[in-house]
């Protein structure tokens, strides 16, 4: 399917509220600074990964339901983008961020409550460069690193938009397909092994959140 195609099927989904929203996300930093917006989904109910349609409806969003969304505000505007699953600890939270490309340069787009793993201007010439600045920051609260792989770019122009935007059930067949993807280790295991811990004013910097964690929301949310 080609990027046209994939746009115009796209579009003729939306609703002319949707529409009005995607319109104005033409940029990637206007994608991110409207998903920065978002209030986090703490998931107070139980796990969920919202279509982008649900994500426009309740305005709130987790870390994939934000990519996921990204990924529809890029091909409502004709331009690729891709997913990427950050792989961790089974200790810690996994990530996804959304990449793109300005000028043969990769960028990313990320939601998350904290000042790490963030937007990523397009100034990296392979995705695996963009991806190793993800690495020193993401740890476990006692400092621990846990970055341990990503996958590969996942396009989801292999999908029909109306399997992704508009579903009202959870998108987890979609998150399945992502962690079964082809995943790159970050570094060989010898190497992961002897990181050094993250010290405790480099963990305090980390405590700073854009949104106050519900009461209800008993473990502290990483990502």
């Amino acid at each position: 399917m080609t990027a046209t195609a994939h746009q115009k099927r796209l579009r003729a989904l939306l609703t002319p509220a949707e529409h009005r929203v995607l319109a104005r996300l033409d940029t990637p930093q206007k994608i991110q600074t409207y998903i920065e917006k978002l209030p986090p989904n703490f998931e107070l109910k139980g796990d969920t990964c919202m279509s982008p349609r649900r994500v426009l409806k309740t305005r709130t969003a987790h870390c994939a339901e934000a990519a996921v969304l990204a990924v529809a505000a890029f091909v409502y505007h004709g331009k690729p983008a891709w997913l990427v699953d950050i792989q961790s600890l089974p200790s810690d939270q996994d990530h996804i961020v959304t990449l793109f490309r300005e000028r043969s340069l990769w960028g990313a787009i990320s939601k998350t409550n904290h000042a790490v793993l963030r937007w990523r201007d397009p100034i990296y010439r392979s995705p695996r460069e963009l991806m190793m600045t993800y690495a020193h920051e993401y740890n476990l609260d006692g400092g621990k690193k846990s970055m341990l792989a990503y996958s590969k770019p996942f396009s989801l122009a292999r999908y029909a938009p109306a399997r992704w935007f508009i579903a009202p059930d959870d998108l987890d067949w979609l998150m399945v397909a992502l962690d079964d993807f082809p995943h790159q280790p970050l570094a060989p295991k010898h190497a992961l092994r002897r990181r050094r811990r993250t010290t405790r004013v480099e963990l305090k910097s980390q405590d700073v959140t854009e949104w106050p964690v519900p009461r209800e929301r008993r473990v502290k949310l990483t990502k």
